[in-house]
Parts: C-alpha cells; sequence; structure tokens
C-alpha cells in the first residue's frame, strides 16, 4: 500500500508517516520507481507509534522501546545500562501521570455521582460494555 493508505488506515497524516520515517521509526520498502511500499505490519506499527508519543513518549524513546520489544520477539534479550536507566526514568513519569489521571477520574466521577447527572455516569458505563 502506499503512504495515503497506510497514514488512514493507521489514522494519522501522511506527513506524521513520513516523520516516524525520518526518525528511523518506520522502514518501508521501495518500489523500483522510488515510491515507498508498505504492508499490514506497517500499520499496526504505526498505530503503536502514535499511541507511544501521545501517551507523552519521545520519539528517541519510542525507537528504544521498539527496538527491544523487536530484540525480545526474536529472543535476542538485549538492554544497554544506559537505556534501562533511561527507560526507569520514563516509567517514573508514567507513573506520575498514572497518578494524576487516576485522581482526576476519581474527582470527576464522585462529582457527578453527587450530581442530579449521575445518570451520566451509568450510561457511559453501559456504553463501554
Amino acid at each position: 500500500m502506499k503512504i495515503g493508505e497506510l497514514a488512514s488506515r493507521a489514522g494519522v497524516s501522511p506527513r506524521l508517516v513520513r516523520y516516524y520515517e525520518a526518525q528511523s521509526l518506520l522502514a518501508p520498502t521501495r518500489q523500483a520507481n522510488g515510491y515507498r511500499s508498505y504492508d499490514e505490519r506497517h500499520v499496526e506499527r504505526v498505530r503503536r507509534i502514535a499511541g507511544l508519543v501521545q501517551s507523552g513518549l519521545t520519539t528517541r524513546l519510542v525507537k528504544e522501546l521498539l527496538d527491544l520489544e523487536d530484540a525480545a520477539a526474536e529472543q535476542r534479550p538485549s538492554c544497554p545500562r544506559t537505556v534501562a536507566d533511561m527507560l526507569a526514568h520514563e516509567l517514573d513519569g508514567i507513573e506520575e501521570r498514572i497518578a494524576c489521571l487516576t485522581r482526576s477520574r476519581d474527582t470527576i466521577r464522585d462529582y457527578l455521582a453527587r450530581t442530579e447527572h449521575a445518570a451520566v455516569l451509568s450510561e457511559r458505563a453501559a456504553a463501554r460494555g
């Protein structure tokens, strides 16, 4: 598939796909005419990259994380100390953001539960399944 279809299926812009490629997060094959060519694996990878970036990770850290996942999938466990330190630092930040989001969620839920709009909570819960 071409870049436009990949971007559409992954829910991002073609410009963002090009950026991921420039950051060495994505490696398409090239056709004889020089066009990029993508397959189904690229759709999932772009979704994964976008999700990690949206969660607050830098593209540098996303690259390290994806490289580690690729190594683990190929049963090549390896993690240099510098990467381990960087990941541990990032993990601290993620834990702090989760705690902050959890407090915010609980505050909003408690507030809504005490209002005349408490039914909104059960409607949302039912919609999520």
